[in-house]
């Protein structure tokens, strides 16, 4: 029972941080090159690309052990990144360890929030694109279920999300610390997806009055808008208007900042007063760093409140472990059953299944 043939390959928020994350954050128009390119590597059987905030990673089933070797060198070519750093972060695994791997992320334990549920979503439709283009076949076809299986199992036989804490309730917590309330709050959600409109939810559920969402789309702007009883405004307007507001979420998927230095510079000499309190959940990042080094302003980026929700995780320990039984179990069941569907190799590794350590560069990929 050879392991090379079922791979995973990537970088997580375990080995990389935000600022290398942000470096391998992929568009939708790479993401789908790569994926055509990927298509005709001689060897490469299936795939599937799970692109986040926290992880960039592909699952795959190969000839031969060199494969994901090859798809490392692909990814590192569309991204400009060097291969030997891309090393430093590695995440690598095969066979069972792989499979553990996926089942651990599908039921949202091995994200930076565990117990999160965006995850699960992010993992389907990830193999919903991969299976409509034609890259899986029956060993991914059959993992993938099995893992969304295993999730849902482990989400309704354990208190994994119970007590949950989300991104969106920490920055709101942290909000209170600055303003004291929330309903003379002005808030500004740059972005018209579904982090934000969570996180626009979520202050509103807790008394914030003034809400306006802008969006580079106008009419998503103005349908979210409605949805929230909010305002909307022209997204070329956001910097000049900035000192209006006292809370701004960044939640666009734009290729760069979108909130410059200057721009807060010159929102905080019109409000020196008051302070200004940005969220960015975005990646690559929305707000430019340089506005922590300003007196009065807060920022605080996706690492910075998984950071404050660590806390909170000594709480779902105890669950936490029933989970990863559960899904040890499935796991072993899933590689057992697909273990025969993948031909001899070519090349082997030299344990049937390598340790986490022996293939995880800078820190344990599972946690």
């Amino acid at each position: 029972m050879n392991p090379d043939g079922f791979f995973v390959i990537g970088a997580t928020h375990h080995t990389a941080p935000l600022a290398v994350r942000e470096r391998l954050s992929i568009s939708e128009s790479v993401a789908q090159a790569l994926r055509e390119e990927l298509k005709r590597l001689q060897g490469l059987r299936e795939f599937t690309l799970l692109s986040t905030c926290n992880r960039i990673e592909f699952y795959g089933v190969a000839d031969s052990a060199s494969i994901a070797a090859q798809v490392q060198t692909a990814l590192c070519s569309h991204q400009h990144f060097s291969p030997s750093e891309f090393e430093q972060f590695r995440l690598q695994l095969h066979g069972l360890e792989a499979i553990r791997h996926l089942l651990n992320v599908a039921a949202g334990i091995d994200s930076q929030m565990v117990g999160e549920t965006e995850i699960f979503g992010q993992v389907k439709e990830a193999y919903a694109v991969a299976q409509a283009q034609g890259h899986t076949g029956p060993v991914l076809n059959r993992v993938f279920q099995k893992t969304f299986q295993a999730a849902k199992h482990v989400r309704t036989h354990t208190a994994i999300t119970g007590g949950q804490v989300s991104i969106a309730n920490v920055a709101v917590d942290l909000a209170y610390n600055i303003f004291g309330t929330l309903e003379e709050t002005r808030i500004l959600l740059l972005g018209a997806g579904e982090i934000g409109e969570k996180t626009a939810k979520a202050f509103q559920s807790r008394g914030a009055g003034s809400l306006t969402v802008s969006s580079r789309r106008l009419e998503r702007a103005m349908e979210l808008a409605t949805a929230l009883k909010a305002s909307a405004l022209p997204f070329d307007q956001r910097e000049d208007r900035l000192a209006e507001f006292d809370i701004i979420v960044g939640s666009t998927s734009a290729p760069g900042t979108v909130v410059s230095w200057e721009a807060i510079k010159a929102a905080m000499h019109r409000r020196p007063a008051r302070p200004l309190f940005f969220i960015d959940l975005a990646l690559p990042r929305d707000i430019d760093a340089r506005a922590a080094e300003h007196q009065n302003v807060f920022l605080y980026n996706l690492d910075d409140l998984a950071k404050i929700a660590e806390e909170n995780r000594v709480a779902r320990e105890s669950e936490t472990a029933k989970c990863r039984i559960l899904l040890a179990e499935r796991a072993e069941a899933l590689w057992r059953h697909i273990a025969p569907k993948l031909a001899p190799l070519n090349v082997s590794l030299t344990a049937a299944c390598p340790s986490e350590s022996a293939t995880v560069k800078g820190a344990d990929a599972i946690h």
